[in-house]
């Protein structure tokens, strides 16, 4: 029975983490809602302990807001929150993209264009939950190729900020980006064009910055 061994603390709390986290992005859990350790437990299979972690996680990412011993709840969406994200997000977007780009392979490459293409599908058939699953694949080829982990764990920690409000535009009938900013992107790093995917990398978070306006 070696095989069977106790699954990690850290691993149940990265599950409650991940799991509300993404319920909040994806609006099941609006803002302002309350959110209690006991009922997302129980929904979630598991203890409170982990749920708890979850949520001084959650607080420190911006998206639920706590006041002890009284509430634990979603915060609102905030302009300026979201742009202040989408600009550091966008900031370390450049700072991946310029280091990665002289280490893209052609497997690389390959995913970027098949990232691009289930986007562009998506984009078509109105599904905003797959259209941004592949943008953020696409991304985070450039992300995994720089190295930078210490960029890699900020943009995920606040991208879900960007996420949300992305999410409730488009719900309310705006587009998502298009396609095409991404095949420039992949273009230029196809060419090894380091300034020129700078660029549209820039274009494409100022864009998300623009959004918040």
């Amino acid at each position: 029975m070696e095989a069977i061994r106790p699954v990690p603390r850290t691993l149940l709390r990265d599950r409650a983490y991940e799991a509300i986290r993404d319920a909040i992005v994806a609006g099941e859990i609006e803002p302002g809602a309350v959110v209690r350790d006991a009922e997302l437990a129980e929904r979630l299979g598991l203890s409170r302990a982990p749920v708890r972690e979850a949520f001084s996680r959650l607080v420190d990412d911006g998206l639920l807001e706590s006041k002890p011993q009284s509430y634990t709840r979603v915060t609102p969406l905030v302009a300026a929150d979201v742009r202040d994200a989408a600009a550091v997000v966008g900031a370390l977007h450049e700072l991946v993209t310029r280091v990665a780009v002289p280490r893209l392979a052609a497997a690389h490459l390959t995913a970027m264009r098949a990232a691009n293409e289930r986007f562009a599908d998506a984009v078509r058939a109105g599904d905003v939950e797959a259209a941004l699953r592949a943008d953020d694949e696409l991304h985070d080829v450039l992300v995994r190729v720089s190295g930078n982990r210490a960029a890699a764990a900020t943009v995920a920690r606040y991208t879900p900020l960007v996420r949300r409000l992305e999410r409730q535009r488009f719900g309310e009938g705006g587009t998502c980006r298009s396609a095409g900013l991404h095949e420039r992107l992949i273009e230029a790093c196809a060419a090894g064009d380091v300034d020129g995917a700078v660029l549209v990398t820039a274009e494409i978070w100022r864009g998300l910055e623009e959004l918040a306006d």
